[in-house]
């Protein structure tokens, strides 16, 4: 049986144990506590730990933990709104320039000569009843064409996940419609293009699983391109993948690049005076300050 749960007054008093300062008093700790949950706020903690007893740091204050809660939190809702955008584009060029090329076949999707055979084998997966009940426009499709066993691809990519619509572009067979879409983003390679949408990819899990953003290191590293200058060549860090999103959304929309680095830039300035949190920003995210 593992460990029982304990009451909140406990939880401070443990924290207190292992070293937490609550600066901003006992009832104050309670309350976010009993907001955020002793478990998840662990995770932000962490970086403070000393050793396998979850002892911490000498003077970590409670609220350097909860500060970067919130950092990690306001940085995923901000990559989100990019990641997001980059989604429905990428979506829509997949769609139009195949769809165009292949304009006799609107499941060129499920077509082997088109697609890899893999890819093609496992789409009954993700096209389930439930699928097709849930997306009312597929819904409405086969209400009307009861025959067609798939929607057209115009109607049926907008509602596959992010990674499944990545790997159907991996999974296109003609080179030159992948370098027509890769060419969309000022990209030539196509290798450079799939690596770019993983490493998105591999960002919106983690913004949309809750998982920890702040020090997420992609697993593979970022090719080397000259479209983009990363810190210190760390082709890995968090910043480096902040670089890629934002590189993105500006081959579709300058203003909105802009918009999203500036929300980045500001939230960041917020801690350049704390120095615990910078340090994080420096070092874990791999972030550079701009020179006073």
């Amino acid at each position: 049986m593992g460990k029982k749960a304990i009451p909140v007054d406990e939880q401070i008093k443990k924290l207190r144990s292992r070293g937490m300062v609550m600066d901003w008093g006992e009832e104050k700790a309670k309350e976010v506590l009993l907001d955020i949950g002793y478990y998840r706020l662990g995770f932000y903690w962490h970086p403070f730990q000393i050793d396998s007893e979850h002892n911490l740091v000498e003077g970590t204050l409670f609220s350097n933990v909860v500060k970067l809660y919130y950092l990690d939190t306001d940085l995923k809702h901000i990559l989100t709104k990019a990641i997001n955008r980059i989604e429905i584009n990428f979506k829509t060029q997949l769609i139009y320039y195949t769809s165009v090329k292949y304009d006799q076949n609107p499941t060129w999707f499920v077509d082997k000569k088109i697609v890899a055979k893999t890819f093609v084998d496992n789409f009954p997966k993700f096209y389930t009843k439930k699928f097709k009940s849930d997306n009312k426009p597929i819904k409405r499709h086969h209400a009307k064409y009861p025959n067609e066993i798939y929607a057209p691809a115009w109607k049926t990519l907008e509602f596959l996940t992010l990674g499944s619509v990545i790997t159907l572009y991996i999974s296109l067979q003609n080179k030159s419609l992948k370098e027509t879409i890769a060419s969309q983003y000022g990209i030539k390679s196509i290798g450079v293009l799939e690596n770019f949408l993983l490493t998105i990819l591999f960002i919106r899990n983690i913004c949309a699983h809750s998982d920890l953003l702040f020090d997420a290191n992609t697993p593979k590293e970022i090719k080397t391109t000259p479209l983009i200058k990363f810190n210190n060549n760390n082709r890995h860090s968090l910043d480096s993948s902040i670089k890629v999103i934002l590189y993105l959304l500006n081959q579709i929309s300058e203003n909105r690049s802009n918009i999203i680095q500036t929300e980045i830039e500001n939230l960041f300035e917020v801690f350049s005076d704390d120095g615990v949190i910078k340090n994080i920003i420096t070092n874990k995210m791999g972030y550079i300050y701009p020179s006073a």
